[in-house]
């Protein structure tokens, strides 16, 4: 439905909040390109000048990446997560690993106490992806189907200050996975995770939050080595 207004700094707003619903509601999902400028001219019915105004503002926030001669790519979720995104691109991977530790392993105890029929489902759906990615040899597959795991066990918590932090942090802990796994799947890489779904099924909170904390080291713990720690 196209949008109308009578004042050009509200229609700007508007199309802010239509180009943010898209995203946030993963309509359009982090690391796809958005429609040309053309295509929302005409799907939104306003002018060219006031969807330029609201992509550049979301681009400003961190959100979207205009890539001159590529097109406009959604690079995070939410303005918080292009923040952080910024914030912590440049960051010692040790301390990205140590905030997934904590995350995740606190994360998994909770869904062991409180998941739900549901939340199992999900669990085990996303463990299926993830294999699936890992079989196909695609790496970049493979981060975005291993993220989407790690989130679904976050939701079980039922937290929900924890599951929108982690969301906002999501880009960068995919990032910090693309670095860790590399270009290319090695066999000596490849974590089972079936352990964690089976401890959270159980109810066992503490195998959960073991099961959890043992993960983020494992791909390349020469890493930490070479920042000068140890495992």
């Amino acid at each position: 439905m196209p949008l109308t207004t009578p004042r050009r700094s509200a229609l700007s707003e508007q199309v802010i909040a239509e180009l943010r619903k898209q995203i946030s509601s993963g309509e359009w999902p982090v690391g796809s390109r958005i429609p040309t400028e053309s295509e929302l001219v005409e799907q939104l019915g306003v002018a060219r000048n006031t969807v330029r105004e609201a992509v550049r503002a979301l681009a400003h926030n961190g959100m979207l990446d205009i890539r001159q001669g590529s097109g406009t790519f959604v690079v995070a979720a939410s303005e918080l997560a292009g923040v952080m995104h910024r914030r912590f691109a440049d960051a010692d991977p040790r301390h990205v690993a140590e905030l997934r530790i904590a995350l995740e392993s606190s994360a998994a105890e909770l869904a062991a106490r409180r998941r739900t029929d549901r939340d199992l489902q999900q669990l085990d759906a996303a463990l299926v992806r993830r294999e699936d990615a890992w079989a196909s040899g695609d790496a970049e597959a493979f981060v975005s189907a291993d993220a989407a795991f790690h989130t679904a066990v976050v939701a079980a918590s039922h937290n929900d200050v924890m599951t929108v932090l982690y969301a906002d942090l999501g880009e960068v802990m995919r990032d910090w996975l693309r670095d860790d796994i590399g270009k290319e799947l090695r066999p000596k890489s490849h974590m089972d995770h079936t352990r964690l779904v089976d401890a959270i099924r159980a109810g066992d909170a503490e195998a959960a939050g073991r099961e959890a904390a043992s993960y983020p080291f494992m791909c390349r713990p020469d890493r930490l080595s070479e920042a000068g720690d140890t495992v």
